[in-house]
């Protein structure tokens, strides 16, 4: 294809997020599998502390966290200025602009995935994979998230929500967070999970089994974050459920987790040491479609488009409770996201491009 013909597309990758490095990981997937006969790629990068980088070196650099010291690399930023439609690259002291036709930001939990990416690009009036502003914000907090499926007469589980933005635990609040906890929680089944409700990759949860346990699990939880979900465990296995489009869906095949122990941590996610991932899940032919239909509510009741992977409880008498919706999941050509879709058919190559096909569509 002739170069002038190519989409040129932007590839943003890192971020000032507790999951840089999963992005990492993802990135180097997305830009490998990308046609390069079809795109002109452009890579961007933001580094832990939140510094814009124009890359251009190896994938091995992104890989070994060596890509931001890379002497390829210049200051570059999306231009707000909807006039321009891509980079302000700041280049041997000269500010040259950039066209981009379509963005794919790869990037993980807060500053990434929960709507403030999405709303500068937005407001850039540059197309970009994905879901939207309002969607990615409203899934990235998994309390507003829950009462939105429950609306749509989705199950969720028993919850609590704490605020804390004023709690400084370097004071040690115990006395006055116990009080709240034992009112919050006063009617709820142990064990519970307390999870920070914008927060991705299990950072912050932990599974409380006693109540001395969980001024502990509060104080790692709001680490990440200063609203607090705590929430009955449900009985069973999470599933999950890779969803594909903007107004016709695409449903991959569902995977299943299958713990020996515990739950599916930060570890287990990207080791499975102890567990593993059917897929397809081990359901039948009637509880799956029932988790599709499920999935398929979910995704639209929250204005999601492009992609998202949806996840549930099922449990042994065949419930099923919504769990959490991952706007940008795993995106390496192993992780569950592609590997559902690609179950189906739909290579890693094909899922980039339709992708972008959705995303220039709008």
């Amino acid at each position: 294809m002739n170069k002038k013909n190519k989409k040129t597309v932007a590839v943003l990758f890192g971020g000032c997020s507790t999951e840089y490095e999963v992005s990492l990981k993802s990135a180097c997937s997305v830009i490998e599998h990308l046609d390069h006969e079809k795109y002109q790629i452009i890579l961007l990068g933001i580094t832990r502390h939140g510094e814009w980088l124009k890359f251009d070196g190896e994938l091995n650099e992104i890989l070994k966290d060596t890509w931001s010291t890379h002497k390829s690399c210049v200051p570059a930023v999306i231009s707000p200025d909807r006039t321009t439609r891509g980079l302000l690259v700041m280049n041997g002291g000269v500010l040259q602009k950039l066209p981009i036709d379509v963005v794919f930001p790869v990037l993980h939990g807060k500053n990434g995935e929960d709507g403030t990416m999405q709303g500068l690009l937005e407001l850039a009036g540059i197309p970009f994979a994905g879901c939207g502003t309002l969607s990615s914000a409203l899934c990235m907090d998994k309390d507003i998230a829950h009462r939105l499926a429950a609306l749509e007469g989705i199950k969720i589980t028993r919850s609590a929500i704490l605020n804390l933005p004023s709690y400084h635990f370097d004071n040690d609040p115990s006395r006055e967070l116990a009080e709240i906890l034992k009112t919050e929680t006063a009617e709820m089944r142990y064990p519970l999970f307390v999870k920070p409700a914008n927060a991705g990759s299990s950072f912050g949860i932990t599974k409380v089994d006693i109540p001395e346990d969980l001024i502990t699990a509060v104080r790692a939880a709001a680490y990440h974050d200063s609203k607090i979900l705590v929430e009955e465990a449900v009985t069973g296995f999470e599933v999950g459920c890779a969803v594909l489009g903007n107004d016709v869906l695409t449903i991959g095949d569902l995977d299943e987790i299958e713990l020996s122990g515990g739950f599916f941590n930060f570890k287990e996610k990207y080791t499975l040491e102890t567990s593993k991932i059917h897929l397809p899940a081990r359901i039948d032919e009637e509880t799956t479609r029932r988790i599709k239909e499920s999935a398929a509510v979910v995704y639209k009741a929250l204005g999601c488009r492009g992609f998202a992977r949806v996840d549930f409880f099922l449990t042994p008498n065949g419930e099923i409770y919504f769990n959490e919706v991952n706007t940008i999941p795993g995106f390496t050509d192993h992780s569950r996201y592609p590997s559902m879709l690609k179950n189906i058919g739909i290579s890693f190559g094909q899922l980039l491009d339709e992708l972008i096909r959705l995303a220039v569509k709008g």
